[in-house]
This record gives structure tokens, C-alpha cells and sequence, in this order.
């Protein structure tokens, strides 16, 4: 798990998200209130619901914020950490504790570290091919 998060708020707008998904090779960027999570925005939000749909770079974070965010305790196991990568099809959990952001836990933290490496490496796959039969691929 990952706990020097670079996070948000929404005084932030996409511009601003997307110089810091730049400046720290990042695709996920927590929200917050203080400490507490609100929201998420992943470069494909910024993408999908924000260039995408013309709007300026001036444009408020909370456009684009996913605040319906699945979120995992400090103190669950990495099985179940897989297991809802998993059933949502997410790459990433935010570890959330009473409300306030913990850490971010990415799929590749677990295979990393060789917890639970095969099921890792399933769930991987299981979200992949999901995303691939959903999003038929068309050229222009």
C-alpha cells in the first residue's frame, strides 16, 4: 500500500490534476477534504469526462470525480483486497480508516510483494478481459 498519496481537492481543476498525474507518473489522484476521501479522478476520467467532452482545463475536479468509490479497511487481507479488485473490476482500493484517507492499494502491490501472487495475476486477467469485451475496438 502506497501512503504518501499525492491527493486533491475540489479547488483543484483537471488542468491541474493532469500536471500532477505528469509531474508524478501517476494515473490516480485521491480527492480530499482535509483528509477525508470524497472522490477519485483516474487519467481515463480526465480523458472520458473531461476532454473528451470539451471542457477547458479550467474546469472543476468535480466534474470529472468518481465519488462513489470502492474502498477497503487497513486492517482487511490481501485476499479480500483481491477479491474486490476482482467483482468491480478495479485496479486500485483506497485504504480508507473512519472515513480518512489511509494509502492506495494498486493490484501491482500485491504482486510485487508476492502476497497472494496468483490470485493477483488472476484478478489482473479477470479485469482485463472485461474491459476488453466491453470496449469493442473501432479505427477511424
Amino acid at each position: 500500500m502506497s501512503t504518501d498519496c499525492v491527493t486533491a481537492t475540489l479547488k483543484d481543476n483537471i488542468y491541474e490534476l493532469a500536471v500532477l498525474m505528469k509531474k508524478h507518473d501517476i494515473g490516480f489522484i485521491p480527492i480530499v477534504e482535509g483528509t477525508k476521501l470524497i472522490g477519485v479522478v483516474t487519467d481515463r476520467d480526465l480523458v472520458v469526462r473531461g476532454y473528451a467532452e470539451k471542457h477547458s482545463g479550467s474546469t472543476s475536479v468535480e466534474t470529472v470525480m468518481t465519488s462513489d468509490v470502492e474502498t477497503i479497511s487497513p486492517d482487511a487481507s490481501a485476499d479480500e483486497a483481491v477479491k474486490r479488485m476482482a467483482s468491480h473490476q478495479i485496479r486500485r482500493l483506497v485504504v480508507v480508516e473512519n472515513g480518512h484517507l489511509a494509502g492506495v492499494l494498486a493490484i501491482g502491490d500485491l504482486a510485487v510483494r508476492n502476497v497472494l501472487v496468483q490470485e493477483a495475476g488472476e484478478a489482473l486477467s479477470h479485469i482485463s478481459e472485461s474491459a476488453f469485451a466491453e470496449q469493442p475496438v473501432t479505427h477511424h
